[in-house]
Parts: C-alpha cells; sequence; structure tokens
C-alpha cells in the first residue's frame, strides 16, 4: 500500500454533538465516489455509524475511520463522537492526526463541547479548517458564529467563504450558495443531484459590494504572514490566486489561524470545497515536525531521559502508535499510526513500554470501524493509519517500533472517570463470561474502568449517565449476559484538610527475625496534585541504605494509589514529605521499612482530618429564553452555581456548576422544564468537599 507521502491527509472531523459531523463525513465519502448514495443519520444508514446503540440514537460514540481520494490526494477520515461522555475518541484521534475540520452550527454556534475539542487540539497541535454548517437552519448567522471563534476559542479565523443568504427556504433570503471570496466567484449546488454539480457565476450584485469588503479583510490577514502578499496590496495591483492559496496553506499548517467555510452538509451545499481546503490548505505527515520519543534499552528508560526523534521517511526505523483496539472474537484488531518506516504483514515489532514483542499476522485497510473486507495489504509505510491483527501484548496508547531501533513515544492521557454502576451476575457461569466481556470493552475504550466490590457486586466507572448506559446496553443486547445493575453512584475522592507529622513504626517478630524501622513524615494538602499524591525526600544522604530508600518510597506510592480511610476512596490533593528515619544495627531491611511507612501513612490520613471530595461538574445549556427561569429555580435546588446567563437570539445559554450527585436523570427534568426543546452538555469540572450529609452516608 506505498503512497506519495505528500500526497496523504490524515484528518479528523470535530465538533459539539449534533453539529453535523457525520452528515459532512458522508457527504465526503458520496462526493468522492467512495459511496453511491448518501447515508441519513436519522435513517441509521450512515457508514460511519455502523453500530445499533449509534443507529437507535442518532449520534456517533465510537470513532470510526475511513479512507477515500480526493482528486490527487487520499485522505484517511476519522469521524468522532461529539458527546463529552465519548471525549476519549476525540482525545485518541487528535493525538494521531495531521489535520482537522472542525465543525459548527451556524444556529448555536460555539458551545461547551465545541470548547473541549479545541482545546484537545490546541494541546495536539493539530491545525485545523472551520466548517460553519446548518446554515440553511432557522436563526443561523454567520457573523455571530465568526465573532465567537476569536471571542470563545481564542482561535484566528480567516474567512474564505461567506454564505449567500442564512436559514430555510420560507425566509425572506434564505441560504442558496456560498461565495468564494479567493476567487470572487458565487458557488451554487444543484439539490436536485445532491449538490454534485456546481455552479460558478458571478457574485449577485446585491452581495457584491459584502463580499468585497470581507475579502479586503481576508487579505489584511493573511498579508501579515506574507511580506509579497503585502507589496501587492500596497500597490493596489491584482494578486494571484496561487499567492491567496500559498499563503493560507502555510498559515494553517503552522497553525497561524484557521480558514473558514460555510455550508450546508444535509444538503449538499459547500461540502466539495472543503475537500479541496483539505488538499490544499491541510498538512501531509511530511509537513509535520518529526515525532519525538524517549531512547529506551531493553524496555526501560534511561537513567537520563535521551530525547530522540523519527522523521516521516521510510527509510527511518520504523515506529508507530496504537491509538485503538477493536475487539474481536476472531482476534483484535489495533489502530496505528505509522510515523516513521514501513511495517509489513507477517513480522515482528517491538513494544518498548511493556518491553515485549509481538507478531504482525495481518494488515489491513479499515473501513467504518470493521475491517475492510477488500482491504488485506502486505505493507503500510510512513504517514498511513492501519488496522493490525496479531498484537497481544500491546493496548491503546503503546509505541510500536523496530527492536534493533527502540523508541518510546509519548502516550495518549484520558481523563478520569466521576461515575460508577454496579453490576451483579446472577451465578457462577454468568461471573465468568461477565469477567471476559468486561475485559474485551476495556480494551476497546481506555475510560471504562472496573472494580470488584466487597459485596460481591462489580463495579463499573466511566465518563458519564450515557457512557454506561451504552456498555450496559452491549453487555445486555449484544453479549446476552444474565445480570443485575444498580444505580449510578459517584466516584467520590478523598482528602486531609490539615498539615500533620506522624511516626511510624515496625518492630515486631517477622518468622522468627526481629525487624525494626521508625519513618517521620509530614502529610499536608496540596491543591496542584490532581491525582494521588506527590511524593518529596528531606532526608539526609546516605541515612537509609538504597535498597530501604527505594522501599520506603515505593510503599509511599501504593499507598497513595490505594484509597482513603472515609470509605476507601481514591486519594488526590496530597504531598508527602519523608522527614526521618531511624534504623537498629540489625533486622532493619526493606521490609521494616515498607511496615513502618504504610503505619505512617495510614495515621496521617486519620490524624489529618479526613475530607470527602465530590466531582462538580459543568453545565452548558441552552433554552429558548422563556424557561430560563425555570431552569435557575432547578439549578439552586440542585446545589448549583450559576456562573453566567447569555442570550444568543431568541434562545440564553446557562453555564452552571454542579454537584455530579444532583445531575443523575437531568436529562429527562430538562426536557420537562422545557417540553423538550432545550440542550445541554455536562463535562468534569473539579471536585469540592461534599456535605456532611454525604460522610454520614459512609458512616464517618
Amino acid at each position: 500500500m506505498a503512497r506519495q507521502i505528500d500526497k496523504l491527509r490524515n484528518i479528523g472531523i470535530i465538533a459539539h454533538i449534533d453539529a453535523g459531523k457525520t452528515t459532512v463525513t458522508e457527504r465526503m465519502l458520496f462526493y468522492s465516489g467512495a459511496k453511491h448514495r448518501v447515508g441519513m443519520v436519522d435513517k441509521g444508514t450512515t457508514v460511519t455509524d455502523d453500530d445499533p446503540e449509534e443507529q437507535e440514537r442518532g449520534i456517533t460514540i465510537y470513532s470510526a475511520c475511513v479512507t477515500f481520494n480526493w482528486k490527487d490526494v487520499h485522505i484517511n477520515l476519522l469521524d468522532t463522537p461529539g458527546h463529552v461522555d465519548f471525549t476519549a475518541e476525540v482525545e485518541r484521534c487528535l493525538r494521531v492526526l495531521d489535520g482537522a475540520v472542525v465543525v459548527f452550527s451556524a444556529r448555536e454556534g460555539v458551545e461547551a463541547q465545541s470548547e473541549t475539542v479545541w482545546r484537545q487540539a490546541d494541546h495536539y497541535e493539530v491545525p485545523r479548517i472551520v466548517f460553519i454548517n446548518k446554515m440553511d437552519r432557522e436563526g443561523a448567522n454567520f457573523d455571530t458564529v465568526f465573532g465567537e471563534l476569536s471571542n470563545r476559542l481564542g482561535a484566528k479565523p480567516v474567512a474564505i467563504q461567506i454564505p449567500a443568504g442564512a436559514g430555510p427556504a420560507h425566509t425572506s433570503l434564505p441560504f442558496y450558495g456560498v461565495i468564494d471570496l479567493v476567487r470572487m466567484r458565487m458557488l451554487s449546488f444543484d439539490d436536485q443531484k445532491d449538490g454534485l454539480d456546481i455552479q460558478e457565476t458571478e457574485i449577485p450584485e446585491e452581495l457584491v459590494d459584502t463580499a468585497q469588503v470581507w475579502r479586503l479583510t481576508m487579505l489584511e490577514q493573511l498579508a501579515e504572514y506574507s511580506d509579497e502578499l503585502t507589496d501587492l496590496l500596497l500597490m493596489e495591483e491584482d494578486i494571484p490566486e496561487s499567492t491567496i492559496h500559498d499563503v493560507l496553506r502555510k498559515g494553517t499548517t503552522e497553525q497561524a489561524f484557521q480558514p473558514v467555510m460555510c455550508g450546508s452538509a444535509l444538503h449538499g451545499i459547500g461540502v466539495q470545497p472543503i475537500l479541496d481546503a483539505v488538499q490544499a490548505y491541510l498538512p501531509s505527515p511530511l509537513d509535520r515536525p518529526p515525532v519525538a520519543g524517549t531512547l529506551v534499552s531493553t524496555g526501560r528508560k534511561q537513567e537520563e531521559e535521551q530525547v530522540v526523534s523519527r522523521k516521516p521517511a521510510v527509510d527511518e526505523p520504523f515506529c508507530g502508535l496504537v491509538f485503538k483496539v477493536v475487539p474481536a472474537k476472531t482476534g483484535d484488531i489495533s489502530w496505528a499510526r505509522i510515523y516513521s518506516g514501513q511495517l509489513t504483514a507477517n513480522s515482528r515489532i517491538y513494544n518498548p513500554g511493556k518491553d515485549k514483542k509481538d507478531n504482525v499476522a495481518q494488515l489491513w485497510q479499515i473501513y467504518a470501524t470493521r475491517k475492510d473486507p477488500q482491504g488485506k495489504i502486505d505493507s503500510v509505510q510512513t504517514g498511513d493509519i492501519v488496522g493490525i491483527v496479531g498484537l497481544r501484548h500491546t493496548i491503546t496508547g503503546d509505541t510500536i517500533c523496530d527492536a534493533s531501533d527502540p523508541i518510546l513515544l509519548e502516550s495518549i492521557e484520558f481523563p478520569e472517570t466521576v461515575i460508577s454502576m454496579a453490576i451483579e451476575p446472577e451465578n457462577t457461569t454468568e461471573r465468568e463470561k461477565l469477567e471476559d466481556t468486561l475485559e474485551m470493552l476495556m480494551r476497546q475504550d481506555p475510560t471504562l474502568e472496573v472494580f470488584n466490590g466487597e459485596t460481591g457486586q462489580t463495579l463499573l466507572r466511566g465518563m458519564g449517565e450515557l457512557h454506561l448506559e451504552v456498555v450496559k446496553n452491549r453487555l445486555l443486547r449484544e453479549f446476552k449476559l444474565n445480570v443485575r445493575f444498580h444505580k449510578p453512584q459517584v466516584s467520590y475522592r478523598e482528602t486531609i484538610a490539615k498539615t500533620v507529622e506522624v511516626t511510624g513504626e515496625c518492630n515486631r517478630l517477622i518468622n522468627g527475625v526481629q525487624k525494626y524501622a521508625r519513618l517521620t513524615i509530614r502529610m499536608e494538602p496540596n491543591e496542584e496534585v490532581t491525582h494521588g499524591l506527590a511524593v518529596a525526600n528531606q532526608l539526609t544522604p546516605d541515612l537509609l541504605p538504597p535498597d530501604c530508600l527505594e522501599a520506603t518510597f515505593d510503599e509511599l506510592r501504593n499507598c497513595g494509589s490505594g484509597g482513603g480511610v472515609i470509605a476507601g476512596f481514591p486519594l488526590m490533593r496530597l504531598k508527602v514529605t519523608v522527614l526521618d528515619a531511624e534504623i537498629a544495627e540489625e533486622g532493619s531491611d526493606d521490609v521494616a521499612f515498607r511496615i513502618a511507612t504504610a503505619d505512617a501513612f495510614n495515621r496521617c490520613l486519620q490524624a489529618g482530618k479526613p475530607v470527602l471530595l465530590e466531582p462538580i461538574m459543568r453545565l452548558s445549556i441552552t433554552t429558548p429564553a422563556d424557561y430560563l427561569g425555570d431552569f435557575v429555580g432547578d439549578l439552586q435546588q440542585r446545589r448549583a452555581m450559576i456562573v453566567s446567563t447569555e442570550a444568543h437570539g431568541d434562545r440564553t445559554e446557562i453555564e452552571a456548576h454542579a454537584p455530579l450527585k444532583e445531575l443523575f436523570g437531568y436529562s429527562s427534568a430538562m426536557r420537562s422544564l422545557s417540553q423538550g426543546r432545550a440542550g445541554c452538555s455536562i463535562a468534569p469540572l473539579n471536585y469540592m468537599p461534599a456535605p456532611a450529609e454525604d460522610l454520614s452516608e459512609f458512616g464517618f
């Protein structure tokens, strides 16, 4: 499957839920000739939403990969979910992409999850093109959304198209096409032929002045990045299209700005120009910086980390990153981005993170969320995305590379879970089936966590109610398990309220040998430590033998990864400093110091005034203005703090912070309050001390 690297485009479609990502993807497949009929989200006939749960709900849950040609480039496209519960799917895709098309609704504009995916793209330094979709909807407003891009996202938008009209057919000036500001031409799309035929004409007289103003603004913005363009503007000479295209490509790939386009994917207006922009402005793997990683030796990082890089070239040593695993009874298929070198079927690769070798039995072209029936291939080269069958030790986020030249790439970080649900199998046989099934689901979904409760129940932790509901439905419908579910529970955290210093001790007879160790530690609350605890050392050098010192810090980390004293919930916001230690001439070994460390740690937790922390969620609610008062009253009853309310035409956006415990079933309540006309996005924000009644639930 040798392809020219400069002709490759690895792109993603990202957006808030319901902005039209999957519809844009369907249109791209149709116009490229990869499909002969346009699939519809409402009818469940799209290529990328092929899971029954996705088709029923009309939303994307799992990221899907499709591949097709457009003119002289080959495009690997990842369609991602918009719902916040499945943000991990966006995270892992952005980690391996070279560019993205960010879709916004012309009516709703920049929404809560829009901000999340934009920040994720910023984090991974992914160049973007913006598509303002749904220009044919009631209340569509290009200018408002364009302004929100810079005001709310901190983006640098450059309009290269503007809409001709706005709104549905019954309005005074309905949306009927787009104006190309680079060529100053009007583009109309034949609705009778699903938008396949594009008609280019002169810009209508009533829109000429507006188009000229927008074009001048575009040129002035681009002139900041091109001396040639600046000179041509100052001399008031004609500016060649090729010069504008060159500056747009340079600025986009360097993430200096984001070209903005518009249209209506549902009616086939403006999608082919997006594909042209992907070809012209988004980078190929060659335009991206070399991938950096850590030099490894026999599976371990060097004592002094040495950063090395791999250029996107076939003659470089092979390395890639597995960013998704799709489980199957016939063998998991691992999705991998190839960063350098080439990979062949029936070969061996090295996993430096686990210090294990794996077999590459087969290579497949991915089609949606499955292997392409026609897509079995012999080899894959730099820059491409491929499905690998045969990897036994490799999971999401793992590096794969050449064993003779190992490199460990940065893995993928996923957000913490905030909600749990108990699941109870009916009998021993069902328990074994459940364990196998959950193990398979966790390989697919890194944000799904499984814990065994003390009562014999299994606890599932996830990103939200919808996330757990989807897992529940799969277990019942797809895997036909005979299990009972219990209502979702909040995943609390624990910390302490005050700084304490405690001395732990080991002075006991173990297997006939007297063991002795004393250790003094200070435990203090620390807001900067968001996971577990931070450990510091103030011992004088050589006070402890190396094995005792290593055992002390290893035991502290083990204690930090365990639970607190209130109800065993995970610890956070803690810093522990080792202050002093005492050893005896005999019997002071690593075992003694592990015991003394655990003793000191547990006594610190007890003495430090334990605090139960509850997850606080960020709500972004969009509702007709008539229901604003009802929502405010309801939120106050849920212990919510209302941060802001903003009017957007006939709708109002409310941002509030509320405890997760008070938000179970909020989707149903929201529908009742607004007669089904409001929308809501809920995302994790932080943790705050829980009220006293929550502590009493755990008998503390």
